[in-house]
């Protein structure tokens, strides 16, 4: 589990740093320019989360079809064109709203001067966005073939080229214009191509990688493999949209309080999600074990393989909540310059929201490993269910209720959203306990070899009828 689950946790985070790095930069441009970046990228994931979610179903579908062994060269190579044609349908929708950033900002509310600003982010960034859902489909398949080696010196080097993009697009340099917050969404959109082309390019110089021939024939559509990835995917992405637009919900929320509060939020969303990284990464390698021994019907290898996932991601974030509780004023100035205006109030507020956020991280920890092990039994339906219940009927009402009528303001919003991560914890972790169980992982075993079996009949029934068809026309 940890040979596959560090090279994950650190493409994680190097992934994680790009956007770390524009709030770095745009930090010490101005509390208004950092403010209008979290928005506007608080607006791009949500947006993001069904086009990601889609992505996210390769590493599932891939790590059961390696599983089972035999045809999988071909059976890996239908399920990576079809997530790529599953995300190549959601990217249109998604450019749409993402265009009209502005108008959506202005209608939740929010400061006419800071939609603006988010606008000229988010458009910047967009264009970034289906390649990195293909980075997302390449990594979930080196994953399954547990070899995920390449994803992170790729993201090494998407990092190392952020920073120079950085600078020089948000201050202009080398003869450049000075684009502001505009340029940091392009240097993102510019280091998701580059490590999209690099990923691609090692998985087609590697001899053992391009037997799969992953991207020869990309065109032809395959409609039963499509309709397995939607069945996995939309799921995924709708669990992953209500934990990411409960944050976005949270962010829109502290644009009602003002600037400072939004940069506070900020900060403190930057510094957990960094931490957040980790058990997402160990969540990751738990679907690839967990599906690899699915596919080959070992339910207790299964078993085990999620419970030592969910055992690291619980240590580590335990070490992740005291450092936020006992250094999260000094964390917080690391995002901010004293001479800008306002930065020792923003400061102070970061430092709380950050305690607060130190409380949630054990349960924020074994949420996401618990969820990445479900995935590896293609159980995604219940978590998405259990997601929405804990993050939007408890959390956030609590959150806005402690905020606005109880008078917390911030730290209320904070402590509501702490609330719904301890109640999906709990009912993600009761959920794996359940079917990690000897009788009940080798029903869910035995239940999905059904379905397989039955989706390969029905697609030699088509084939089979097409070969008809095209021989003795009507």
């Amino acid at each position: 589990m940890l040979a596959l689950a560090w090279p994950l946790v650190l493409t994680n985070l190097s992934q994680f740093a790009l956007g770390l790095t524009d709030s770095l930069f745009l930090g010490r441009v101005g509390t208004l320019e950092l403010a209008a970046a979290t928005l506007g990228s608080n607006l791009y994931f949500a947006a993001l989360a069904p086009t990601f979610g889609l992505a996210l179903a390769a590493a599932p579908l891939t790590a059961q079809t390696r599983g089972r062994g035999r045809g999988h060269l071909r059976g890996m190579r239908r399920d990576v064109r079809a997530a790529f044609w599953a995300v190549a349908a959601g990217t249109i929708p998604t450019w749409l709203l993402l265009w009209n950033t502005e108008a959506v900002l202005l209608a939740l509310g929010q400061e006419p001067a800071l939609a603006a600003l988010a606008s000229d982010y988010v458009r910047a960034m967009m264009w970034g966005m289906p390649l990195f859902c293909g980075f997302i489909v390449l990594r979930g398949f080196l994953a399954a073939e547990q070899r995920p080696n390449a994803a992170l010196v790729v993201s090494g080097f998407g990092i190392a080229l952020n920073v120079p993009l950085n600078y020089a697009l948000i201050h202009g340099a080398a003869g450049l214009p000075a684009l502001g917050v505009a340029g940091a969404g392009l240097a993102s959109a510019l280091c998701n191509l580059a490590m999209l082309a690099g990923l691609v390019a090692m998985i087609t110089r590697d001899r053992r990688l391009r037997r799969y021939h992953l991207f020869g024939r990309l065109w032809r559509f395959d409609a039963s493999r499509l309709r397995e990835v939607v069945a996995i995917g939309l799921p995924i992405a709708g669990a992953m949209a209500l934990e990411i637009t409960v944050f976005s919900a949270a962010a829109l929320a502290m644009g009602w309080m003002g600037a400072l509060a939004v940069a506070a939020h900020a900060i403190a969303v930057q510094v957990a999600a960094m931490t957040f990284m980790v058990p997402m990464g160990i969540g990751q390698a738990a679907t690839a074990r967990v599906g690899l021994a699915t596919g080959a019907g070992r339910p207790v290898a299964a078993a085990r393989a999620g419970w030592v996932a969910i055992g690291f991601g619980a240590g580590f974030m335990a070490l992740a909540a005291a450092l936020l509780v006992l250094a999260g004023r000094p964390i917080a100035w690391l995002f901010l310059d004293a001479a800008n205006p306002g930065a020792a109030e923003t400061a102070e507020l970061a430092a709380t929201l950050l305690l607060v956020a130190g409380l949630f991280q054990l349960a924020d920890g074994v949420q996401a490993v618990a969820a990445g092990a479900l995935r590896g039994l293609k159980d995604a339906r219940v978590p998405m269910l259990l997601a929405g219940l804990g993050y939007w009927v408890i959390g956030l009402p609590v959150g806005i209720a402690l905020a606005f009528p109880a008078g917390l303001g911030p730290i209320g919003l904070w402590i509501g959203l702490a609330t719904g991560l301890f109640i999906v914890a709990g009912l993600m972790l009761a959920r794996w306990t359940r079917l990690s169980r000897a009788g009940g992982l080798t029903t869910q075993v035995a239940l999905f070899g059904r379905r397989r079996r039955a989706q390969v009949r029905r697609s030699r029934s088509d084939r089979d009828t097409a070969l008809t068809t095209d021989r003795w026309p009507r």
